[in-house]
């Protein structure tokens, strides 16, 4: 069986095609339909397949087999052999890789214009597209710049051809890379900025790309990975971004170009804010310490907390057991019931761990630590203080 025409080598803005199913085969395990000719891209050189309809069946899957068969995965049974079927391609999603695809290109230009990086790989994902180059520790200033000058070359409306050039032109063309095959290689020119060996769908001038975003670096084997956005998918991304700034902008009720300035205001007054608070937590845990101090009966304190937190009873104990013989059961109300803490003081030779687990065995509750100090949830409705009260005295 002869490969499979590709209608859009010949013209990529074809939305449909009436075509012939030529054989029913598989592809990886599933069922495919071999047509003589396809509007549909099959996923390839790091781009994604189309999707759309085929015979009024949804597409699910285009892929390639190494004779150039192109075969399309669908939903539901496949139309039979010499029957004509008319493919619909999803014309969006084949406009954001014709975008993205040629941006790729043009921005691996870019990075070896500018910072003498080769591209090793690329990919264009479904949410997200990553170039790997050769070169790591690339500057901000030149991915900067690598950024700035490809979206010059899109506002100049450049033209874009794809072909495939005889033998002896391609030997003449000045390619960023060498092609993967021998034969039929195909080149995508980016008029007077990049010539590449690729099978992609690009676009046909360089403003139908919009814009071209950097979103993103990272080291990489070795080397650096370079995520970007393109055409629609990155006017998406950056309506998306305009829309969370303008809602904080009401939020912190400025401009939106005031953000910066408004979050900086709000997190001096958090600081502020939350020093204050360590000051009225410290004054307040003093005077818990004193007061159960005074109120303590025999070598042991019992307390729970209506209010303060985890924090403060965490200070309190800490207070009460720094120095001295006592051992605390300090319990905190919080949302999941009653955070309990046992703690004792240097002089005391209670097993804190073994205090808790009295406790929580008495009440269903769970918790563990160390013979110094133990901590654990109880039930909200726990009758902690008798609890406590029985735990430590068969502790003593």
């Amino acid at each position: 069986m002869t490969a499979t025409s590709r209608a859009y080598f010949d013209d990529v803005l074809l939305d449909e095609l009436e075509s012939t199913v030529l054989a029913h085969a598989t592809h990886a395990g599933r069922p495919s339909l071999v047509l003589d000719r396809t509007v549909f891209y099959p996923e390839a050189g790091g781009q994604m397949a189309d999707r759309g309809t085929l015979g009024g069946h949804v597409v699910i899957d285009v892929q390639v087999d190494d004779e150039g068969r192109v075969h399309h995965v669908l939903e539901g049974a496949l139309p039979p052999i010499d029957a004509p079927v008319r493919g619909v391609i999803d014309r969006p999603r084949r406009r954001v890789h014709m975008a993205l695809h040629t941006g790729q290109h043009m921005l691996s230009r870019a990075l070896v214009d500018v910072c003498g990086a080769e591209t090793v790989s690329s990919r264009l994902g479904e949410q997200t597209c990553t170039i790997d180059v050769d070169r790591d520790g690339l500057a901000a200033s030149g991915i900067a710049a690598c950024e700035s000058l490809v979206n010059r070359v899109i506002d100049e409306d450049r033209g874009v051809r794809a072909w495939f050039p005889h033998p002896d032109e391609l030997a003449s063309l000045a390619l960023r890379r060498a092609p993967k095959q021998t034969e039929n290689v195909r080149v995508v020119d980016v008029s007077g900025f990049d010539v590449s060996p690729c099978g992609g769908t690009h676009v046909t001038h360089t403003a139908q790309i919009g814009l071209l975003r950097i979103t993103g670096t990272e080291r990489y084997k070795g080397g650096t990975r370079l995520t970007f956005t393109a055409g629609p998918r990155a006017r998406a991304m950056l309506f998306d971004e305009d829309r969370v700034v303008r809602e904080l902008a009401r939020e912190l009720v400025c401009a939106p170009e005031d953000v910066g300035a408004g979050l900086a205001r709000v997190r001096g007054e958090t600081t502020a804010a939350r020093e204050e608070l360590g000051r009225v937590r410290a004054i307040l845990t003093r005077a818990l310490v004193d007061e159960a101090r005074r109120s303590a009966e025999e070598d042991q304190v019992i307390l729970v907390l209506p209010e303060g937190g985890i924090e403060l009873a965490k200070a309190v104990a800490a207070g009460l057991t720094r120095e001295g013989s006592l051992t605390v059961v300090i319990a905190a109300r919080i949302e999941e019931g009653l955070h309990t803490l046992v703690a004792r003081g240097p002089g005391s030779s209670r097993d804190a761990r073994a205090i808790l687990a009295a406790i929580a065995a008495a009440c269903g509750g769970r918790g563990g630590g160390r013979p110094e100090r133990a901590e654990g949830r109880m039930p909200a409705d726990a009758e902690l203080v008798s609890i406590a009260k029985t735990a430590l005295a068969g502790a003593a």
